[in-house]
């Protein structure tokens, strides 16, 4: 998935991630019986625009939800919503309250836990897009002859007006003059179907002044006047036969023309009215982990210094001394720093030698086997990572199908008898948890063919590594191995299958417990130390599943197509799709359908048999479809051979992660089209050009998609804006360099300089000087691309 939207020479990139976590004392205001015999469910939209929904949990006013999220922003918006819903079985979904954060205040929440009270749900406050104003006041002179003022404003169009009842809307404008004593109205024709109407309309209205002014030649309105007038847009949905509902409002005093020029702007649309909200009921509050990550990407070529600096990392001894470690020791949250250091090393086939060598750096500073890769140090925040990343099909293969059966079949396996249930019996609980575990730890152990050569290959080397720091000890190769492959990757996918795309939803308090109880026995038997005290019988598996992994040899350069495949192996989502060959429009051409892909085909689906399956390596291209060729949004065209497959995705989120799914599995394939028409063939003719031939080639060419899922570019913009964001701790890092270069320094500054690892201080301090120098030299690129950026297009317009 990415997203992203050009802004002069540089890609903005925007991504969200969190978790929705528990409400408190939810709806009470209301009520504080309303809720208690109903589930509760939260969704996030982007501005109007639902993007992700929980699933519906217990009948509680204090609701865990627990679920995490992470989606790229294919778009700009004004504002991040979080509304609490209440459902029962017989009953539409009611709103109960909601949390929105603006794009401006995303940061001052970014990355931690935050408690939000719920807010009422106002249909006039929930507004997005923005409005293109023109203003000008002009000279009349009439038949009298003194010379008469007259205002024009022209409203030109609007960008980005939300959905109703999900569909575009029809949209119309009022323009209002407002003054003291007057409130003239002009209202503009409605627009169908289309979240951006161009008006291109213009009103007059005549601004009265005083007759002392009546005589001057040139004219100048009074400051007082100037501060009593204003310009009222609101927008509005043309209900036809029902009421007509608020899009949002902007408003713009007349002290922009005091100097009697043109003034051209583009206005946010506003919640209706400006005054103080009365005191909202006490609804509750939500308690939300935000984290908002804006990346302002410049062309690849201003990134190769910092590119280079961080690939020569594996190279450099000590590895203390590297760009990529450095990064590790300054920054404020270690978990930040490893993912693009992780995902920047595995495109360029590095990542194995980096992982060895701060693998080797670790342990030399572990002093007992027993507590091997037991922190949360660079080193096993790298791995975690890369096992992530390049084990998602592996885990999907391995624990998919079991963890189906479980959530399902939903057996009671509680065995702790303060927890047990009126009526369970902890014999047959017992039998259930036991049955359990060894349909997953066989799953496990049996799945060595699969697990994917890098991993394989970082496993060999931490055994090598953990034996030759431990030569006495027989059992340390397997525990250092154990310490990840267990603690670290499986039991964590069983106990949270949602967050590895294993379940869709987290699993509800019954079988989150069954969960729990397998991971923490899962955990046991992995933990080699445990084994060898209790003397399971099951070790002779866990040796056997290392043994098979040591003997897996793959070459590295498979591991940038190991992450592609893994992230596409299935997607199924329900979408509305186009019959196709229908030459006219209508929406009983649109049905509701299951759409799957897989690296093998793509299909879709009423009920269980799949209607209609195309292999993959007959896609010959995807791209978006124009809003205005079906008066839908968020549409994308799959293009064959014989003619295009149309989809309606449920929002822009979905719709940007198909196109980039299926562009992905399809990027090999013989005759991918180089041009495609960007909207349909109706009525005869192309809705684009108008031809109307209609095996004619495209008219637009085909958008470019990376072999990679991977972004370096984005990656190393995300470096800088790390260690942008850690200069002072970098300075300190040089500072210690300095002085442990020239002398011991005293013990206070030891102190001050332990949470650094500094093994060669004049090494580390070329190395801090090397990165001083790129990143001087990308924040004068980012400047100038700013300066750029802002002179070409200028800033929107706000209301006063």
């Amino acid at each position: 998935v990415q997203g992203r939207w050009q802004v002069g020479s540089r890609r903005a990139r925007h991504s969200v991630s969190g978790r929705t976590c528990e409400g408190k004392n939810v709806g009470c205001g209301s009520g504080s019986n309303r809720l208690r015999d109903v589930g509760t469910f939260c969704t996030i939209s982007l501005d109007q625009e639902e993007v992700f929904r929980t699933k519906v949990y217990e009948k509680s006013l204090s609701p865990f939800y627990g679920e995490d999220f992470y989606f790229e922003i294919p778009r700009p918006f004004q504002c991040l919503s979080f509304h609490v819903y209440a459902k029962s079985v017989f009953q539409r979904e009611q709103p109960v309250g909601k949390v929105s954060i603006r794009k401006d205040d995303l940061c001052k929440y970014s990355g931690k836990e935050h408690w939000f009270a719920l807010q009422p749900v106002d249909p006039n406050s929930e507004v997005q897009g923005k409005v293109h104003l023109e203003m000008k006041l002009n000279e009349l002179i009439t038949d009298n002859g003194p010379v008469s003022p007259r205002l024009q404003v022209r409203i030109i169009e609007c960008q980005g007006l939300p959905l109703i009842s999900g569909q575009n809307c029809d949209s119309f404008a009022t323009v209002t003059l407002i003054g003291p004593a007057r409130s003239d109205q002009r209202k503009t024709k409605v627009k169908k179907k289309t979240s951006d109407p161009h008006f291109e309309e213009t009103f007059y209205f005549e601004v009265s002044r005083s007759s002392s002014n009546a005589k001057k030649s040139h004219f100048q309105v009074e400051d007082e006047d100037i501060e009593k007038l204003e310009i009222k847009v609101e927008l509005w949905n043309n209900g036809n036969l029902a009421q007509d509902v608020f899009l949002g409002e902007t408003r713009v005093s007349l002290k922009v023309l005091r100097n009697d020029v043109v003034h051209k702007a583009w206005y946010l649309l506003q919640p209706r009215g400006n005054g103080t909200k009365p005191k909202p009921d006490d609804l509750g509050s939500l308690r939300l982990n935000v984290t908002y990550t804006e990346d302002n990407v410049l062309p690849s070529s201003c990134y190769f210094p910092l590119r280079n600096l961080l690939l020569k990392s594996p190279d450099v001894q000590p590895i203390s001394a590297s760009a990529a470690h450095i990064l590790g020791d300054v920054c404020r949250d270690r978990s930040e720093a490893s993912l693009p250091v992780v995902r920047l090393l595995l495109h360029h086939n590095r990542l194995l030698p980096f992982l060895t060598s701060i693998a080797a750096l670790e342990l030399d500073n572990t002093q007992e086997a027993n507590t091997i890769f037991r922190g949360n140090s660079l080193a096993t925040r790298c791995i975690d990572d890369m096992m992530k990343m390049v084990g998602r099909n592996y885990l999907t293969v391995t624990l998919k199908p079991v963890l189906d059966e479980i959530c399902e079949s939903n057996k009671t396996c509680e065995i702790d008898p303060v927890k047990l249930k009126e009526g369970d019996n902890v014999e047959v609980n017992k039998e259930n948890l036991q049955v359990y575990v060894q349909k997953v730890f066989s799953s496990i152990t049996q799945s060595s063919a699969s697990c994917p050569p890098l991993m394989c290959d970082v496993f060999r080397a931490l055994r090598q590594l953990a034996s030759d720091r431990f030569p006495g000890d027989p059992h340390v190769q397997y525990s250092a191995v154990s310490s990840f492959v267990f603690l670290r990757f499986f039991a964590v996918a069983v106990l949270s299958p949602h967050t590895f795309q294993l379940r869709p939803h987290h699993p509800d308090p019954d079988v989150s417990r069954t969960l729990t109880l397998i991971s923490k026995t899962i955990q046991t038997l992995g933990s080699w130390s445990s084994l060898s005290k209790s003397k399971l019988h099951s070790t002779t598996l866990e040796r056997e599943s290392f043994n098979t992994a040591d003997t897996e040899s793959t070459p590295v350069r498979y591991e940038v197509k190991t992450v592609c495949l893994s992230a596409c192996l299935s997607v199924c989502r329900e979408v509305h799709k186009r019959a196709q060959g229908k030459k006219r429009l209508g929406k009983k051409n649109f049905k509701k359908r299951w759409l799957r892909v897989t690296n093998r085909e793509l299909s879709y689906h009423k009920h269980k048999d799949a209607l209609c399956v195309i292999p993959v390596k007959n896609i010959l291209g995807v791209e978006k479809l124009d809003e205005n060729t079906f008066n839908r949004k968020n549409m994308f065209q799959v293009l064959l051979s014989e003619r295009p497959l149309y989809v309606q995705a449920g929002n822009c989120v979905e719709a940007s992660e198909w196109i980039e799914v299926l562009s992905q599995v399809s990027r090999c394939n013989p005759g991918r089209l180089s041009n495609f028409h960007p909207s349909a063939y109706v009525t005869g003719m192309w809705l684009c050009c108008k031809e109307t031939t209609e095996n004619l080639p495209g008219c637009r060419p085909c958008t470019t998609y990376a072999h990679a899922q991977i972004d370096c570019d984005r990656e190393t913009e995300r470096i800088f804006s790390l260690f942008s964001a850690s200069l002072p701790r970098l300075q300190k890092m040089e500072d210690a360099c300095a002085s442990m270069s020239v002398y011991l320094g005293q013990q206070k500054e030891q102190e001050e300089y332990s949470a650094f690892i500094i093994q060669d201080p004049k090494e580390t301090f070329r190395t801090i000087k090397e990165i001083r120098e790129v990143l001087e030299e990308l924040k004068a690129q980012h400047a100038d691309t700013e300066a750029l950026t802002d002179h070409e297009n200028p800033i929107v317009g706000k209301t006063s």
